[in-house]
């Protein structure tokens, strides 16, 4: 069954050509030209990946990803035409998983597109769950849990809770992570692995002490009492 994406873009063209990309690459495309029949498509139907326009009318690419995020860890890269770092540390403190300034390759798009998907579908089909310090992950469903509740995390969280308790006790540099979650053609910088780590750690409450800063280092998973 083919992966559906949620394009949300107020330019028919734009829109036009990212649906065709998509399309020939096997895709199954949703199309919305403002945030409210973004929300209302989101609702109605089964969405893998949303491409999310920051400028839109009736209600901004912001609101829609945080009301999105209230109910789901669907992967989502944010667009937008301005390339002011506020900007795009606002979308990932937001949830957003990757950020793509306008002007952009269609190509470029489609790679990060399906950078994403891989990673979500490859996890699931993991048969394992990984359990340290009182957190546990189920890798088939991608859920987290802290003393059994549960934590609700972004894709991005996911997978960096993921990759610094495989590695628990040793030290992961900041390059290391943004080579590992988002890829070697990542244009973001230091603050965007902060940005995350600072979410991460708000939704694990308490247990986020086991996520330490080794100063001038970058982060490590450590078992604490």
């Amino acid at each position: 069954m083919p992966r559906t994406i949620l394009i949300v873009e107020d330019e028919p063209i734009l829109r036009e050509v990212m649906k065709d990309y998509l399309l020939e690459e096997g895709y199954s495309v949703l199309e919305a030209a403002d945030g409210k029949e973004a929300l209302s498509l989101f609702q109605e139907h089964e969405v893998d990946l949303i491409i999310l326009d920051i400028m839109l009318p009736e209600l901004d690419g912001w609101s829609v990803c945080r009301r999105i995020r209230k109910t789901s860890n669907v992967p989502i890269i944010m667009l937008t035409a301005r390339s002011d770092e506020d900007d795009t540390l606002l979308g990932f403190e937001l949830g957003a998983d990757d950020y793509v300034v306008k002007p952009y390759s269609p190509p470029i798009l489609l790679a990060r597109a399906k950078r994403l998907l891989e990673r979500r579908y490859v996890r699931e089909e993991e048969n394992g769950m990984l359990s340290s310090s009182g957190i546990t992950i189920h890798f088939p469903s991608r859920t987290v849990s802290a003393d059994g509740k549960n934590c609700s995390l972004t894709h991005t969280e996911f997978e960096i809770l993921a990759y610094l308790m495989k590695n628990k006790g040793i030290i992961i540099n900041r390059e290391q992570l943004i080579t590992k979650i988002w890829g070697y053609d990542f244009a973001g910088d230091d603050r965007t692995v902060n940005s995350h780590i600072r979410n991460l750690r708000s939704k694990l409450g308490e247990h986020a002490r086991h996520i330490v800063t080794v100063v001038r280092s970058g982060y490590k998973f450590e078992e604490q009492p």
